[in-house]
């Protein structure tokens, strides 16, 4: 990432106080379990988003990266670093864009959490794939380019790369229903009845396809690493949410934007294929037909998306005096909920 431009990545700013640790820990570390370490440590923090504090380590002339747990009272299940490095280093032989991995860390006397460290990747993050300074013929490139990354993904043989257990081979879907239903109703501030009408109706109507990949979980243009000179993936980023499930579930995730941002939206002006030449090019290299019961996995992706928006209202309404964020996010939540049912239910008016 040469160019920390706020439009291609999330650039670098000095390591925020909450976020700080032993550098010199770190740099102990770095010499005894990195191979090919070297040289005085110097740590920048990446401004981005991400629920894992996230570093930018300068030494000896090489960059590295450093995925950390953040510290405090969190689920349990939430900021799987160690998850992250795992499907990272199984898929280092596999046909797949990622960054290489080094080392992993458990011992949270050296950082306070536990914390991976891998390879930097020199390259571009397209936060906005639907607008951006691009011309209509790039982000044509980049789209398919996302396309083919993740069929790349769910290509891969998870019993070869050594994920046979990295999740349950069977009922995703149905799991994932009862856990964000769960969440839902744990974390809820307003009523809303596009949700209660998607608890009743998903779990009934699960289709049958029994596929059964790696899945990333939280899959989108803006979690991939771009080449810096070329629309081609060089790294998919972000695996917390990684486990073993539906590839058609994880691919309707990163196609959301065709139903939500992008409904009604002059596709070939923009450069971005349809949503029918989207699915294409994915069965196409995924060996599929086609897709059977396709609103559905949209519909259960967005609904999981509003337990998700449900969740960070509730955090914000609790942990803070003004609730102007937790109102938006509840208003989020309302509003993707009722953009899921309307996948159901096509009497739905929306704006």
């Amino acid at each position: 990432m040469t160019d920390f431009s706020a439009e291609e990545n999330t650039g670098t700013i000095p390591v925020q106080e909450k976020h700080q640790f032993d550098v010199a820990a770190l740099q102990k570390f770095m010499e005894q379990q990195v191979e090919g370490y070297q040289g005085s440590l110097t740590v920048e923090e990446f401004a981005g988003g991400q629920s894992n504090p996230t570093y930018l380590l300068h030494g000896g002339g090489t960059q590295y990266v450093l995925r950390k747990k953040p510290g405090g009272e969190l689920l349990k299940s939430a900021h799987a670093v160690d998850r992250e490095y795992r499907v990272l280093t199984a898929l280092q032989g596999a046909d797949v864009p990622t960054a290489k991995t080094y080392a992993f860390c458990e011992d949270e006397s050296i950082l306070g959490t536990m914390f991976y460290v891998m390879e930097y990747l020199d390259g571009r993050v397209i936060w906005d794939s639907t607008a951006g300074p691009y011309s209509p013929a790039e982000r044509g490139e980049i789209w398919d380019a996302a396309n083919a990354a993740v069929a790349k993904l769910h290509s891969v043989d998870f019993n070869a790369v050594g994920l046979s257990d990295y999740g349950k081979h069977t009922d995703y879907i149905a799991r994932q229903i009862n856990r964000w239903s769960s969440q839902y109703e744990y974390t809820k501030t307003i009523e809303n009845p596009y949700m209660d009408e998607l608890i009743a109706y998903l779990p009934g109507n699960i289709p049958l396809d029994t596929s059964c990949t790696i899945v990333h979980g939280d899959l989108q243009i803006a979690n991939m690493m771009m080449h810096k000179d070329k629309n081609e993936v060089i790294g998919i980023l972000d695996w917390e949410l990684s486990t073993l499930g539906s590839p058609l579930s994880d691919f309707a995730y990163m196609c959301r934007p065709y139903r939500d941002v992008l409904r009604g939206a002059d596709l070939k002006s923009l450069g971005i294929p349809s949503e029918e030449a989207f699915v294409e090019a994915y069965c196409r290299r995924t060996g599929r037909d086609g897709i059977d019961h396709w609103d559905y996995y949209l519909a259960f992706n967005m609904f999981r998306l509003a337990g998700i928006l449900q969740g960070i209202a509730k955090r914000v309404l609790d942990g803070t005096a003004a609730s102007k964020q937790a109102e938006a996010a509840g208003a989020g939540a309302y509003d993707m909920a009722k953009l899921a049912w309307a996948q159901i239910d096509k009497s739905v008016k929306l704006d």
